[in-house]
């Protein structure tokens, strides 16, 4: 029988502590086939450098771009105003996230930019009846999963294209909270965040999909890490907006009121 596991991690934005946690879960078991990577790798957090090359250290992984590696790619902080998911410009979180950005950039530099470059856009498989589709947020933009009449007909057109499928699998990130609807033969699944989940349940998050030619299992594994290291790190380099950042750890949600 035809079966195929993938460990996916996602929105890691520099947290190394979370991310070295969540490849030792993986490493631990024997039955991963594909590594997938959703994006949102770097900015925001405290180790963009240590966390790029503890990504680029795991065999055969799939990276999908974020949002957020985009930006780097775009050079978003050199624009007049900033379009940033929809925040007002002259908004002072704003600036500070953009400031971050080009902080994020400058600390990668061109091995960040190649890299980010290499990133895809979206990844598919189809392993029996059941497609999979993994994207940071949607191929269409990087920034909002479909909505639910986007994702049917979405759905729609992917089942006309392929008469064989009978299942549509689709895994997005970005959201930084957990999902998991059903509509009719179309799964949509997110597991949260790796390294900055916005639940308010303080654990990282890596997500184990197997795929085989009848049914699927999705498990999120949702393990504690040392939250004040990560912290440490905030305050010993000094990013852009880390303050923020160090209640969004504490917190798991966005406090931008503290």
């Amino acid at each position: 029988m035809v079966s195929k596991t993938f460990a996916i991690i996602t929105d890691i934005h520099s947290n190394l502590v979370s991310l070295t946690h969540a490849l030792s879960l993986i490493n631990e078991r024997n039955d991963v086939d594909q590594v997938i990577c959703l994006g949102d790798c770097f900015a925001l957090g405290p180790e963009p450098e240590k966390t790029m090359a503890l990504l680029k250290s795991i065999p055969n992984c799939i990276f999908i771009r974020g949002n957020h590696d985009r930006y780097l790619l775009e050079k978003l902080w050199e624009d007049e105003l900033p379009f940033l998911e929809g925040m007002d410009p002259y908004d002072p979180l704003c600036q500070a996230i953009v400031e971050n950005e080009k902080w994020t950039a400058e600390m990668l530099g061109q091995e960040g930019v190649d890299f980010c470059e290499s990133m895809k856009i979206a990844h598919r498989e189809i392993i029996g009846n059941t497609l999979i589709e993994f994207t940071h947020a949607w191929y269409k933009r990087d920034d909002k999963p479909p909505t639910v009449s986007e994702a049917i007909n979405w759905r729609n057109h992917v089942i006309e294209a392929n008469p064989k499928i009978e299942k549509v699998l689709f895994i997005h990130g970005h959201v930084h909270v957990p999902r998991h609807q059903i509509i009719e033969n179309l799964t949509i699944l997110c597991q949260g965040a790796t390294g900055l989940p916005f639940d308010r349940d303080q654990r990282g998050s890596v997500a184990f999909l197997t795929v085989n030619e009848n049914d699927f299992i999705w498990d999120v594994n949702r393990y504690n890490y040392d939250h004040e290291t990560t912290t440490l790190q905030l305050e010993e380099r000094k990013p852009p907006f880390f303050e923020n950042l160090k209640s969004t750890i504490k917190y798991a949600s966005i406090r931008n009121d503290l």
